[in-house]
């Protein structure tokens, strides 16, 4: 399957969910989402942009987890590690695997507790109207939430999981390296971005699955829009924001450019998010809290308490959050996002980010480290 880890990394994942669910009481846990799914299957495909199909995953008190999938996706999970898939003709409007999945839920769980991520960033993928008959057709057995156990596992990655995002982290890296091939005054952003995904496939990304960006004379006043046909001017500081992919895994972290000469207002901005970022990076230990790292960076950039990274992997925001009110304690193998900000002038700020995975003596970088001068182009 690609994108797939050796059987024994599965094996490993779905121990550490068994041993939690017998502390909590679950006799099963319920799993309807991409991330989830793939995080105990290792099934990955780009078939989930479609939401005609739901698709289910159990995992029993005791043994290997079972596929609930469309006929579909039956041969793609067969290659896989997990034997037993059960399977239906879907779209099957009426009974789109509900049947099937009560009569597993019935006899793996029985009356027992049936846990679902039901905390922040969850969702429930299939039609609620579906869940609902589900819950009904399996009492006495209910559905509870799982308390976290798959929050938990996934925010801890292996060394494998680890290596993938690296690699993610080095393929940005070498199309950044090589944005002075497509950046240059007169350009248009548009045609940057387009040519910047480009790059990111041509340095071997999978997919480039998210990417933003700004620019102008002082800076950007948001990180999230399209980009537009405006053509860059002497002056300006570019920045682009990738989360592209690789064997299913994000890097998330951007760059910053400037067109010819920078103000000296954004040569000081520049230097205040360096600094910031390598206090980030110092605070980011086993046993420090989420909003500690926030604190260091806060401190430097003075912002108005917005976020200041977040947790990736999977996704390209998954877990916690570096705000003020996250008390998340840090742990070897969390992987994070380090994103300060800092206003140049009213409507004009800079973003630096940069990828790192705690250790058990500290943090170290995965995406290759920024210049300490802004680069040029």
């Amino acid at each position: 399957m690609a994108g797939d880890f050796a059987p024994e990394e599965f094996r490993a994942r779905v121990a550490r969910a068994q041993r939690r669910m017998a502390e909590h009481g679950l006799a099963a846990i319920l799993l309807t989402t991409e991330p989830e799914i793939r995080y105990v299957t290792g099934f990955l495909t780009r078939f989930w942009e479609s939401p005609s199909r739901p698709w289910f995953v159990v995992i029993p008190a005791a043994g290997d987890p079972i596929a609930v999938i469309p006929a579909i996706g039956a041969p793609l999970m067969a290659r896989g590690w997990i034997s037993d898939i059960r399977a239906w003709d879907a779209p099957q409007p009426g009974d789109d695997g509900v049947s099937l999945l009560v009569e597993t839920l019935r006899s793996v769980a029985g009356g027992g507790r049936i846990g679902m991520p039901m905390g922040p960033e969850s969702q429930l993928r299939m039609p609620l109207v579906d869940f609902r008959r589900v819950e009904a057709a399996i009492a006495p057995a209910t559905v509870v939430p799982d308390a976290g156990i798959m929050a938990g596992l996934r925010a801890v990655k292996s060394a494998a999981e680890i290596a993938r995002i690296e690699t993610a982290c080095a393929i940005g890296g070498r199309a950044f390296a090589r944005v002075g091939e497509i950046a240059r005054p007169g350009r248009s952003l548009a045609a940057v971005f387009r040519d910047f995904q480009r790059l990111c496939l041509e340095e071997g990304a999978d997919d480039v699955r998210y990417l933003a960006g700004g620019a102008g004379p002082l800076g950007y006043d948001d990180v999230i829009s399209p980009a537009t046909d405006a053509p860059l001017v002497d002056g300006d500081v570019l920045m682009l924001d990738t989360g592209l992919t690789h064997g299913g895994y994000f890097c998330d972290y951007d760059r910053n450019f400037a067109m010819g000469r920078p103000d000296r207002r954004v040569q000081s901005a520049w230097h205040r998010l360096i600094e910031a970022s390598d206090a980030g990076l110092a605070a980011a230990r086993p046993g420090a809290r989420a909003c500690d790292l926030w604190s260091a960076m806060n401190a430097i950039c003075g912002t108005t308490g917005g976020r200041l990274g977040h947790g990736l992997g999977m996704q390209l925001t998954e877990g916690l959050s570096l705000i003020a009110a996250d008390e998340t304690v840090l742990e070897p193998g969390m992987v994070l996002t380090l994103e300060p900000a800092v206003a140049v002038a009213e409507g004009a700020s800079l973003v630096h980010e940069e990828n790192i995975v705690i250790t058990e003596t500290g943090a170290r970088l995965l995406s290759p480290a920024a210049s300490r001068d802004l680069p040029r182009l």
